[in-house]
């Protein structure tokens, strides 16, 4: 299951396209990392699912790299994410949200310590999506690759998203609800969220594709 940032020609550093000038919050600089724009995500821990015990770390470069490079150049994961290519195209994706105000986060996905997922936890009313949608204030968006293709097809897609929405909605007291828009043909994404609590409630006509949005209310419990 693969889910991409919307709006390549818009999120930071997509290859061959120009990044997107970072949202700030006029007269509130924010620092990078996921500090307050997004609540301290790096000391959110980590919380049980039925796969074992999953947590979010924020990408360090240039220790991560490499991994995320070898995910990145699976065709599978390129379908949707089109970041193949040599380690300096990643890294430009990556850092221009490191290096950003802190409305997107780059993070590992550890399973039971073990990385195995890549996910960008962001502010979605804050990001060009807000133009397509009636967004909420502290609207939070999640993308998500499963980086080994063992760690594909085995169920574990539903369960992450389900932690992880869980885990926004408890670590961000003013979070109404987490978005996500896949790419409607990407029916095995959108049956995980759909899994995991998330309900189709539109779809979008955004700039490199038809997107379903996904969202997950703060009272929604997963079905």
């Amino acid at each position: 299951m693969q889910g991409q940032p919307a709006h390549p020609d818009q999120r930071p550093g997509r290859t061959g396209r120009p990044g997107r000038h970072p949202v700030r919050v006029r007269g509130h600089p924010q620092p990078a990392g996921g500090g307050l724009m997004l609540d301290d995500l790096p000391g959110w821990g980590d919380v049980p699912t039925p796969a074992g015990r999953f947590r979010l770390a924020p990408v360090r470069l240039p220790a991560d790299l490499a991994l995320l490079t070898g995910w990145m150049n699976d065709p599978e994961v390129d379908e949707y994410w089109a970041l193949a290519g040599p380690p300096a195209v990643t890294e430009r994706h990556v850092r221009a949200q490191l290096d950003g105000d802190g409305s997107s986060v780059p993070c590992l996905g550890l399973l039971d310590g073990l990385p195995m997922s890549y996910w960008e936890v962001y502010r979605a009313d804050l990001d060009p999506l807000a133009g397509h949608y009636p967004a909420s204030p502290h609207d939070t968006g999640v993308h998500l690759l499963l980086g080994p293709a063992a760690s594909r097809g085995r169920g574990l897609g539903a369960p992450l998203l389900d932690a992880v929405a869980a885990l926004i909605l408890r670590r961000r007291p003013h979070c109404r609800r987490v978005v996500a828009e896949p790419d409607v043909r990407n029916r095995r994404s959108v049956r995980s969220f759909e899994r995991a609590g998330f309900r189709a409630a539109a779809e979008l006509d955004l700039p490199d594709k038809r997107a379903a949005l996904m969202v997950r209310d703060r009272d929604s419990p997963p079905a």
